[in-house]
């Protein structure tokens, strides 16, 4: 609570102690006045200490996942795929989204998780929520769209079950606009971390990393493509844990450059506090305060390469959660990768705490 002044912490003190506390109780005790309290409680709000009314106090273990929930719909060759022509494949229907499937891994391992997202009045945006509710996940802050459909996912997978086509209907998130984000700040704030993908608008990025400079939440970013890379803002600072690959940095960056550790040098020049930059089949360098680090991907025979990022971001945030220093979190999270795609599922249905402890080596 560094970011709090003298007075602050003395409201913040009084609410703890008693969440139904009157500002003008709390104004009398402390001597100050009632207009000074109030200015006082809005800025604990604004930065996360206090939920609003009422005065409820954050959980400190809890997770916000903030960005895309859709369907995906997967092809898989059956043999080399040919431009131009019907190819012949099988299919498969699953919930995706970035930060939905970040949500879901989050829930499997135990976590106290939340999801901020837009659905369609559809049954596709019924099925998600029905399903991240039965996992235990709060789905209260997700807004429905009447306009749009909730947003869909083709993915093509050749016959090395490589990605060779990827199709996103993603309209829907653009009606997620700064009146929507305003109403769920709070809801962020309050949390120990937030992690929110690039398929926000660029207006709303912008403001969440703003407001995470003075927040007590740490704010983690995936930044899901490369076009999509784009709409985060120039300053990067108020991002604590940044997700990128390389053609998303070169984006960010406005250039490639020479190496790796290069890339994450000129990253957290640029604000982000830690990096995680992945590197395909080659594992991930990490940095922070403490160096940069390469940590390896875990050895694996592929099936479904869809999902994994998604599992590497959820791995990292559980441990970090926990109190491990990233290149512990990072190793973690590369090994739930590895293991997501030696499965069909986007998820991994057997998921929990206990299930990826057996399989930590």
């Amino acid at each position: 609570m560094d970011d709090l002044s003298p007075q602050e912490h003395a409201v913040y003190a009084m609410v703890a102690a008693n969440p139904f506390a009157g500002q003008a109780d709390i104004a009398e005790t402390l001597g100050l006045a009632r207009s000074t309290v109030a200015a006082h409680i809005v800025s604990l709000i604004r930065k996360g200490y206090v939920l609003g009314r009422g005065y409820v106090l954050p959980q400190p273990k809890r997770i916000v996942c903030l960005g895309a929930a859709a369907i995906d719909r997967k092809y898989h060759a059956d043999a080399k795929l040919v431009p131009g022509t019907s190819n012949p494949a099988r299919g498969s229907r699953s919930f995706g989204g970035v930060a939905r499937n970040v949500v879901e891994n989050l829930a499997r391992l135990g976590v106290t998780a939340s999801f901020v997202s837009l659905v369609g009045d559809d049954e596709n945006g019924r099925e998600i929520l029905r399903q991240l509710r039965e996992l235990g996940v709060d789905t209260s802050q997700v807004a429905t769209s009447t306009s749009r459909a909730t947003a869909e996912y083709v993915a093509v997978l050749d016959q090395d079950n490589d990605l060779a086509l990827g199709i996103a209907d993603m309209a829907i998130f653009d009606q997620f606009g700064l009146a929507q984000f305003d109403r769920v700040w709070p809801h962020l704030a309050a949390a120990a971390f937030v992690f929110a993908d690039c398929n926000l608008p660029a207006d709303v990025l912008a403001a969440l990393v703003d407001r995470a400079r003075t927040a007590s939440c740490r704010l983690a970013v995936n930044t899901v493509s490369a076009p999509k890379a784009a709409r985060l803002p120039a300053d990067l600072t108020g991002i604590d844990l940044l997700f990128v690959n390389r053609d998303e940095a070169a984006v960010l960056l406005a250039t490639p450059t020479a190496t790796p550790e290069a890339t994450v040098a000129r990253l957290r020049a640029r604000g982000a506090a830690r990096v995680v930059l992945t590197l395909g089949g080659d594992g991930c360098l990490i940095a922070d305060a403490d160096g940069t680090r390469h940590i390896p991907a875990r050895p694996s025979l592929p099936r479904d390469v869809t999902g994994a990022g998604d599992a590497l971001i959820a791995g990292v945030l559980y441990r970090l959660l926990a109190g491990e220093k990233l290149a512990a979190a990072a190793t973690t999270g590369s090994l739930l990768a590895g293991l997501t795609v030696e499965s069909d599922a986007t998820v991994l249905p057997a998921l929990s705490a206990e299930w990826l402890d057996r399989a930590t080596p």
